[in-house]
């Protein structure tokens, strides 16, 4: 990597730390910024430190911001402006999905009105999943069991809205699944054009106390995971561009539903850290810069996330580390838990030990 390689990180968090290591690694020069508020600011930006690479490392980045620094000649945006629209607006990218590319998906409907909800409801029945079309997370999402949550439904949702957003929500079919899956996949461009590489499915979901875990590999049907694989490879060819997509897909039995995807590395995948011979950010890092990258995992891992509330002591990390093969990190304010072994039940165990001892000590 030439020494004149220079990258841009927008919205540098904690995750965004793991990504600018990732590219130092490779000889570039990172140059982290924790917030960029509009195209003037970025302007100012581009023209002090001439980076060739502008890289968002949340969805918080604007998407009006990605969009200016594509316009200047000689710099490459991810994600691409495209992916980062449709990663914010639930009702594009569901349309791409179902109608344009034929994806598997739960039933949906969109309204734009608390009657057009009342409409919807009816003719679809419960429960129904309710969520603003504007937004990459959970904020603002209700699940309607009965026509009296319409309405409180609907104020939800169009509280969480950004401002200037038009108030439209997403309802989708509640149904029965085994499994949330995140199929991350990189997507390169090589000498003989785009190419996608899959990593392991990963498991995951939340547990009881508002913690969240996830798992890799997670075991699916040879079936299943071919579906998953062709649906990821036809989204993510679809939104364009390098790097890592975190595809999220629910499964029951042999079926497999797309349900969304991110154009960044995503929390599931910090079980990567561990599991792989490279993490979601270094295959990310090296998808963007043209360089060859593998998949390959090097053990069964599991990691479990909870709020931290600042410095752990001494003491305290003594106590969750001394399970064998784990690791505890702070990311983003939360604890990250992380666990290998020679299966993933054992992983899985191995690194709720760490969590509930930083939960015990907290209490």
């Amino acid at each position: 990597m030439s020494e004149s390689t220079k990258v841009l990180l927008l919205g540098a968090c904690d995750r965004g730390g793991e990504l600018a290591l990732a590219f130092r690694r490779l000889g570039a020069t990172v140059v982290a910024v924790e917030t960029c508020a509009d195209a003037a600011e970025l302007g100012r930006l581009l023209d002090e430190h001439s980076p060739q690479y502008v890289v968002a490392t949340t969805p918080d980045v604007s998407v009006e911001v990605l969009i200016a620094a594509a316009e200047r000649d000689g710099v490459e945006v991810f994600p691409t402006p495209r992916g980062a629209r449709l990663s914010h607006d639930r009702e594009g990218l569901r349309t791409l999905a179902a109608d344009e590319l034929g994806l598997p998906t739960v039933p949906f409907w969109f309204a734009g009105s608390a009657a057009e909800l009342v409409a919807v409801a009816g003719h679809a029945g419960f429960p129904l999943a309710v969520t603003p079309v504007a937004g990459s997370g959970a904020e603002g999402r209700s699940v309607l069991l009965r026509s009296d949550d319409i309405e409180a439904a609907w104020q939800v949702a169009a509280r969480s809205t950004s401002s200037g957003a038009p108030h439209r929500v997403l309802a989708e079919s509640v149904i029965e699944v085994d499994d949330e899956v995140t199929l991350l996949t990189v997507r390169t461009i090589g000498q003989a054009g785009p190419a996608v590489h899959f990593c392991e499915p990963i498991g995951h979901r939340e547990l009881p106390d508002g913690q969240f875990e996830a798992w890799q590999p997670h075991a699916m049907p040879l079936e299943a995971l071919d579906a998953a694989r062709s649906i990821a490879a036809r989204i993510v060819n679809s939104l364009g561009g390098r790097g890592v997509f975190a595809v999220e897909l629910l499964l029951r039995e042999a079926e497999v539903y797309f349900a969304t995807v991110r154009a960044l590395p995503t929390g599931s995948g910090l079980v990567t850290l561990r599991s792989q011979r490279l993490s979601q950010f270094e295959l990310h890092a090296r998808a963007i810069l043209g360089l060859p990258l593998d998949t390959i995992m090097i053990s069964p891992a599991a990691v479990e996330i909870s709020e931290a509330g600042g410095s752990v002591p001494v003491a305290v990390l003594a106590e969750a580390l001394a399970t064998q093969e784990t690791d505890l990190r702070l990311v983003d304010g939360t604890a990250v838990s992380l666990a290998t072994a020679p299966d993933v039940v054992r992983a899985r165990d191995r690194a709720h030990r760490v969590a509930a001892a930083l939960a015990g000590a907290a209490s």
